[in-house]
């Protein structure tokens, strides 16, 4: 395994009266690695800013993909692959959830096997109260690497997790 390495790089500087200073950097050429360190740096941030509304970032995904599907139920399979999650992981992230009643499992009527998910009000109401600070995480993200470097983050990031050929082992892929 990769486990990188320090290395230091200098501050360049246009003002001549300042000194450079060197700045630790640490680099790994582990893509999952590095994609890893960048996403629970990402997460702290944002579950700082969301820890008012008592929630973290993963149950805010939940509800906000929730309520974007309007009354459109996803059964939880639909939710978990909607959000790149095994099911198992999904279901441990809903119970704090169904606890506090933000949302509620039910049996769909077409075939009693499949389990889907509800938006409650209570739920419709903790999104809406937690959306602000979402936005101020979203905002600081954007204020540190710009709008637009943003975007193409989001937009690399998005392409990796939903290639279908990423999914598949070594010797499904040959």
């Amino acid at each position: 395994m990769d486990k990188g390495h320090l290395s230091i790089r200098k501050k360049i500087s246009t003002n001549d009266d300042e000194l450079e200073t060197p700045t630790q950097v640490w680099t790994t050429r582990c893509n999952a690695g590095a994609v890893r360190r960048a996403g629970r740096r990402l997460l702290h941030m944002y579950d700082t800013i969301l820890a008012p509304t008592g929630l973290k970032q993963c149950q805010y995904g939940i509800l906000s993909a929730l309520n974007a599907r309007g009354a459109a139920l996803p059964s939880v399979q639909e939710l978990a692959e909607e959000l790149v999650l095994d099911r198992s992981t999904l279901g441990q992230n809903l119970r704090p959830l169904e606890r506090d009643n933000f949302v509620t499992l039910l049996t769909d009527p077409r075939d009693r096997r499949v389990r889907l998910i509800a938006l409650t009000k209570l739920g419709i109401a903790k999104f809406n109260e937690a959306k602000p600070y979402w936005q101020k995480a979203q905002e600081r993200f954007e204020e540190v690497f710009g709008a637009e470097e943003a975007a193409k983050l989001r937009s690399v990031w998005l392409s990796i997790a939903y290639n279908p050929e990423l999914g598949k082992t070594a010797n499904e892929g040959k």
